[in-house]
C-alpha cells in the first residue's frame, strides 16, 4: 500500500530523513516511534504530500505521491483520515455536525450524512454525547469524535498523530482500543507516539526512527527507545 524508496528530506543544513526505505502492507497497524525530531513528523508530512523528498519517492499503491496533479492529490488526501493530538475539532459546531461537515466536504448527500453518522458515533462510543459541542466533552470524548471525523469517509489508512499525547491513561487506552477496532475491520493504521505503555500494549509492528534513520523496524515489537 505504501512505500518509502531511499527517501531523504533536508531543511537547509539538516536532514529530518535519511536514505529510508519501509513498506507498509494494506491493513496493517504499524507505530511509528522515536525521540523528538527523530523525523515522524516529517514521515506523515511526506505521505500527505504536505512536504517533498529531496530524494527517493513515496508511493502510495502504484503512485507516486509527490507525481500528482492537484485534483489527483485532493482525491488522493480523501483516502487518509487524520487524527491530530489537538483534536482540531470545530468549536462551533456539534458532535454530529463536526462529522457532518467531514462528509459535505466530500459531497455526501443528506441521506447519507443521516444513515452513516449515527453509526460511526456508535464505533466511538459517543452515541449519548452527539449534540454536544466540543468544550463540553472531555479529553477522551475529543479525541473519539477526532476519530469518527477521520473515518466517516472510509479512509484506505488512518495516519494519528500523537493522538494520546494530551490524555491520561484511561483515556488513551480507549482512543487505542478504538483505533485496533478500526483496524479490525480493514483500515491500515500508522500511529506516531511517544508513549511506551500504549506500543506494548498493541503488540504489532514498530519501527524506530533515530535522527531521521529507521534503526529498527519489528514485526510484533516493543518500544525500544532509550
Amino acid at each position: 500500500m505504501l512505500y518509502f524508496n531511499n527517501v531523504t528530506k533536508k531543511y537547509k543544513d539538516n536532514s529530518s530523513l535519511e536514505d529510508v526505505t519501509i513498506s507498509i502492507a494494506p491493513g496493517e497497524f504499524v507505530s511509528i516511534v522515536g525521540h523528538s525530531g527523530a523525523g515522524k513528523t516529517t514521515l506523515t508530512k511526506l505521505i500527505l504530500a504536505e512536504e517533498s523528498p529531496t530524494s527517493g519517492t513515496v508511493f502510495f499503491e502504484s503512485t507516486d505521491i509527490h507525481k500528482l496533479s492537484k485534483r489527483d492529490l485532493m482525491n488522493f488526501r480523501r483516502k487518509v483520515g487524520i487524527v491530530f493530538q489537538d483534536f482540531r475539532l470545530l468549536s462551533n459546531k456539534t458532535a454530529y455536525e463536526n462529522i457532518a461537515f467531514a462528509m459535505e466536504s466530500t459531497g455526501k448527500t443528506d441521506e447519507e450524512i443521516q444513515e452513516d453518522v449515527p453509526h460511526v458515533l456508535e464505533l466511538v462510543d459517543m452515541t449519548n454525547r452527539s449534540f454536544h459541542f466540543p468544550h463540553q466533552l472531555s479529553g477522551g470524548e475529543k479525541q473519539r469524535l477526532a476519530i469518527a471525523r477521520a473515518i466517516i469517509t472510509q479512509p484506505d489508512l488512518i495516519i494519528a498523530d500523537e493522538p494520546t499525547g494530551n490524555l491520561d491513561p484511561s483515556n488513551a487506552n480507549e482512543v487505542i482500543n478504538i483505533l485496533k477496532k478500526i483496524n479490525d475491520l480493514g483500515t491500515t493504521v500508522i500511529l506516531t507516539t511517544h508513549n511506551k505503555s500504549i506500543v506494548d500494549q498493541i503488540k504489532k509492528r514498530v519501527i524506530t526512527l533515530e535522527n531521521g534513520r529507521v534503526i529498527r523496524d519489528n514485526k510484533e515489537g516493543k518500544y525500544m527507545l532509550q
